[in-house]
């Protein structure tokens, strides 16, 4: 057991299909899970287009980061494994439609098959700045003087 890394097992998000951590974490560093197109509640596959499974996959991310504070915002490299390259455009219109500049960093790869048979399955590499967003507010706000500790307020 290692007491350094946390797994991540959110409730709004599919449960794991093997042995396997939707994600972890390890101090800022955190590796989602490839995720597919699962309904978190039944485990059933969403959708029969790219465009359907990729907004699902794209909800399960969300859920995962949320259950930690985080954002897509936060998302710095992403592996998209897809069953046929010629959906990628329709993937990309819905990938893009979650995500701000500066984009993460990506590879897309068309693979001969994928868990349950789904379209798409996208797996992150997040790094969680927290900390750091709080402390530059603080700073931007002039309470340096406790960095921003003392709950919204100056001491």
């Amino acid at each position: 057991m290692n007491i350094f890394i946390k797994a991540v097992k959110p409730e709004n998000a599919p449960k794991a299909l093997g042995p396997y951590s939707p994600a972890t974490k390890l101090g800022d560093f955190v590796y989602l899970s490839g995720q597919i197109p699962l309904d978190p509640e039944t485990g059933e596959v969403v959708g029969t287009t790219i465009e359907e499974q990729t907004h699902q996959v794209m909800k399960n991310i969300g859920a995962v980061l949320a259950d930690m504070g985080l954002g897509y915002k936060h998302i710095m490299k992403t592996t998209i494994y897809i069953a046929d390259l010629n959906d990628f455009d329709k993937l990309n219109e819905v990938y893009g439609s979650y995500l701000e500049e500066p984009y993460p960093a990506r590879s897309c790869v068309q693979v001969a098959r994928l868990p349950k048979d789904v379209k798409v399955e996208i797996e992150c590499f997040v790094i969680d700045t927290l900390v750091y967003e709080q402390q530059y507010a603080a700073q931007q706000s002039g309470c340096s003087s406790c960095g921003g500790g003392c709950d919204g307020g100056c001491c």
